[in-house]
């Protein structure tokens, strides 16, 4: 099979757009229209809500005409709206899995197969707000008002799903940077989620929210008495992802849940998918340990997107195999090691501009 794409299509993906460079939001929205528009027969941008400040939240359905009914695999970026290297992550993932699958075949039968539901920036009004000046670089929330009586802007949308909502790791002050909001699901970004995902949770094998910083990958639940019914495959998975993003730059990213490896929460939407159902639901918090957190160079945006595709690449390989090779569980992790082995020798070679 082929993982490898030439220097001349490579030179073309990047001779206008810089995958390697972090973009304000109105370049990621001419970014997203340009991929819809090159790609038609593959891209399709949809709006499935607003922000508080009546911003569209868009997502990027990328997927081949079956001519059958398809499975669905969520990513979103930029629900932290500091955490600029996610944002940068969804796009080289559009960029690459859009390159790979005219010269793979395994990416052509995935995109035959499953429809992905890319959004670059889930938080677009904090986003915007982060890039406003050297004050608000490190802005983590949305930009609603607070509760009455309190000057304070935004709530965390990471703790405003509702799963476990309010219970830990939160806090009520609508100051806090993990003020979980003044109910369930209160905030417009997290409805849009959990109204677009919620009426099709059925179709949906997997469910990957993008952060930064720790290298971790974390699943569910938040709350340290909570355990997932399929806690054992979600370990399996993970590590097996973790071992794939250390063999692309040699990083250790720790697997486990968040009580686990980082500290108690609720309110998660990772929590909230696999909570509905969906049996694969991870938060991927990439580069790096805390040198430089959530401001990491532009230097470091190729290296780390190149492990953290290794790495989704092992998770959605498992989820679509799982569904439709009738493969067990074992021979599922087999493929999708073997696979991301390959493209991880690929992405890291001199064909990739």
């Amino acid at each position: 099979m082929s993982v490898r794409a030439s220097a001349s299509q490579w030179s073309h993906f990047r001779a206008d757009y810089d995958y390697y460079k972090y973009h304000p939001m109105a370049e990621i929205g001419d970014w997203m229209g340009r991929m819809e528009k090159e790609h038609p027969d593959v891209v399709t941008r949809e709006n499935y809500g607003k922000t508080y400040e009546n911003r569209s939240i868009d997502t990027l359905k990328i997927g081949l005409d079956s001519g059958k009914e398809k499975k669905a695999i969520w990513m979103d970026c930029g629900i932290h709206a500091r955490e600029w290297i996610a944002p940068a992550f969804c796009q080289y993932f559009v960029r690459q899995i859009l390159q790979t699958y005219k010269t793979d075949s395994k990416m052509e039968a995935m995109l035959k197969n499953v429809d992905f539901y890319v959004t670059p920036v889930l938080n677009v009004d904090g986003y915007i707000y982060s890039w406003k000046d050297s004050t608000t670089r490190l802005w983590r929330k949305n930009r609603s008002p607070g509760t009455s009586g309190c000057t304070c802007h935004g709530t965390d949308l990471n703790r405003n799903f509702d799963a476990n909502w309010g219970t830990v790791g939160v806090s009520s002050d609508c100051c806090s940077n993990i003020y979980a909001g003044r109910g369930p699901a209160s905030e417009p970004e997290a409805r849009a989620v959990t109204a677009f995902v919620g009426s099709r949770k059925a179709d949906f094998l997997c469910f990957l929210t993008i952060h930064s910083y720790g290298q971790l990958l974390l699943l569910p639940y938040g709350h340290p008495n909570f355990t997932a019914s399929n806690y054992d495959e979600l370990m399996e998975v993970g590590l097996g992802a973790a071992e794939a993003i250390r063999s692309v730059h040699g990083k250790n990213y720790t697997v486990g849940t968040s009580p686990q490896v980082l500290y108690a929460n609720s309110g998660s939407s990772r929590d909230w998918a696999r909570m509905q159902g969906i049996p694969l639901a991870y938060t991927l918090e990439m580069r790096d340990n805390g040198t430089y957190g959530f401001e990491l160079p532009e230097d470091q945006i190729r290296p780390a997107c190149e492990e953290a595709y290794g790495g989704v690449l092992h998770i959605i390989t498992y989820a679509h195999d799982k569904a439709f090779n009738a493969f067990n569980a074992a021979a599922a992790t087999a493929a999708a090691t073997l696979w991301t082995v390959l493209l991880a020798a690929g992405v890291t070679g001199a064909t990739l501009m």
